[in-house]
Order: structure tokens, then sequence, then C-alpha cells
């Protein structure tokens, strides 16, 4: 499955110690940093599957003995 997540990438000023702080703005929460644009890139990426893994074992453990139903939506946002 591919999707498409809009990553904000701020730079840190060196006064600040220097790098980048990076997020999403369409998952709260998955939120990394590095030292460089591409660490920074890598560690978000890593930071967003880790999210989503912990979101689906979180869901499972809420219905538990529960009949439930899941199924993929396509969605499109401007």
């Amino acid at each position: 499955m591919d999707i498409t997540i809009t990553a904000v990438f701020e730079e840190v000023t060196p006064a600040e110690g220097g790098g980048y702080v990076a997020y999403t703005e369409e998952l709260p929460g998955a939120i990394s940093e590095g030292e460089t644009l591409e660490e920074a890139r890598e560690n978000l990426r890593d930071a967003i599957e880790l999210l989503l893994e912990a979101n689906r074992e979180l869901a499972g453990k809420r219905t538990p003995g529960k009949k439930i139903t899941r199924e993929k939506i396509k969605i499109s946002v401007a």
C-alpha cells in the first residue's frame, strides 16, 4: 500500500543545537529529527511506519471478542 503524506522539516538554528525537526501534517504523533535533512527524512519515515503499526495493534486490542469489519477506503484531500 502506498500513501502520500505531507512531511514538514523545520531547520533548527545552530544556537538551538542545529539539525532538523520533522513531522507530518496528517498524522499527529509522527515526529522525528536529524542532524541533516536526509537523516530527518529517513527518521520520519521510520516514525510513520512505527506509528501505523502501533495504531493497528491498539485497534486489535480494543475490540477483543467483538465482530468487526475492516476495509480500505480511498480518499482525496485537496
